[in-house]
């Protein structure tokens, strides 16, 4: 393992230093070898760090046991992908806050970058169980990895979805990659290993403590083009991955269920706030096909002058109105020309959608109706 690896693993291992801290230090400092070096007073300097902070931090970068975690990750077969290098998955580099170090057990392929997220409910029924894994499989088949969180429920019947259509498939897990969980999904983590990999950024012995699983969220909308939510209640867990998935720009789907069925009342809902609605591997297929043709139009000198809007738009619905004026855009394009947060941006959009005066295409690109 490179010198400056090590190092950047010794930060990773010290208690409390998250993704925002350590990019803090890097760029403070320069290099994971610099902050071990530095002392308690030159951390204190980092915004955020206050004395109580840095004094703990110095103290956990002068004793930390780095052989004992590499002991671990050669017992268990795990390796390192460091943010910033080639091996590391180039979509997870572009969210926010992506973990500086990810645990990998198993193999990730070029060809991952091709993945599609399908997540949901523990406690799923068996019409969930059945859509996700022919879903899962349908996408395998056309040649797309699926990620999931190896949970009980919609998670597990993705990955052996995938897995029995003879495809690669991604878990993402919350705890450290010395234990799985949940403990029966053993025989499972290997298969998945074999047939992809299983993917931390808690380091080897880290219990899967709920807190955990809302950041762990962010790396499976990262990994993946699109996210597909099957069966999740109102207030599910999983709908904090089409929360993420939403401020990652990435596309979001859901499939319905019955009107009365309080598993699926999440979903439905999704699909009224303007998810995709998924019926079948073809919905996906469309609008992942639809994004894959979408290049970002060039810019002319002699770009015809805004038409006015209806009068019934605020000004930050005009703004968005008057860039819509010609093509589709896509919605990355919107966020960096009109300088909005894709929170923001979405809800405007979704809300001139129910004015039917906008309508939403294809690979999340938008257009005047």
């Amino acid at each position: 393992m490179p010198d400056e690896i090590r190092d950047l693993l010794a930060l990773h291992l010290v208690p409390g230093l998250g993704p925002r801290l350590t990019a803090a230090l890097l760029e403070r400092f320069g290099s994971a070898s610099a902050v071990r070096r530095a002392s308690a007073a030159q951390l204190k300097e980092v915004q955020h760090i206050g004395s109580q902070l840095a004094n703990q931090f110095a103290d956990a970068l002068r004793t930390i046991d780095i052989a004992a975690e590499l002991e671990r990750m050669a017992q268990h077969q795990v390796t390192v992908r460091a943010l910033g290098t080639p091996q590391y998955p180039a979509s997870l580099a572009t969210i926010p806050d992506p973990p500086h170090l990810l645990y990998v057990r198993g193999t990730f392929e070029p060809s991952d970058a091709r993945a599609v997220a399908i997540v949901g409910s523990r406690s799923c029924t068996p019409y969930g169980k059945r859509v996700a894994e022919r879903l899962a499989a349908d996408l395998a088949r056309a040649g797309y990895s699926i990620v999931s969180g190896l949970a009980r429920g919609i998670d597990g019947a993705a990955h052996r979805g995938a897995l029995q259509a003879g495809g690669r498939t991604l878990a993402v897990l919350a705890g450290g990659l010395s234990r799985i969980y949940p403990p029966e999904h053993k025989d499972l983590a290997l298969q998945v290993q074999a047939s992809g990999a299983l993917l931390t950024e808690s380091t080897m012995e880290i219990q899967p403590l709920p807190g955990l699983f809302p950041p762990r969220n962010r790396i499976i909308c990262g990994l993946s083009q699109a996210i597909v939510l099957v069966e999740a209640a109102e207030r599910s867990g999983a709908l904090i991955t089409a929360n993420h998935a939403s401020e990652q720009g990435r596309l979001v789907l859901a499939v319905p269920g019955p009107v009365d069925s309080e598993a699926s009342g999440g979903t439905n809902q999704l699909i009224r706030q303007g998810a995709v609605l998924c019926r079948g591997v073809d919905d996906v297929l469309e609008e992942l096909t639809g994004l894959a043709g979408m290049s970002a139009p060039a810019k002319s000198a002699a770009a015809p002058e805004p038409l006015p809007g209806p009068p019934q738009l605020d000004a930050v619905q005009q703004k968005v109105w008057d860039f819509l004026a010609g093509e589709p855009r896509h919605l990355d394009d919107m966020v960096q020309s009109l300088s909005l947060g894709v929170p923001q941006l979405s809800g405007l959009l979704l809300t001139l959608e129910m004015k039917k005066i906008v309508r939403r295409l294809p690979g999340n690109r938008y257009e005047r109706c």
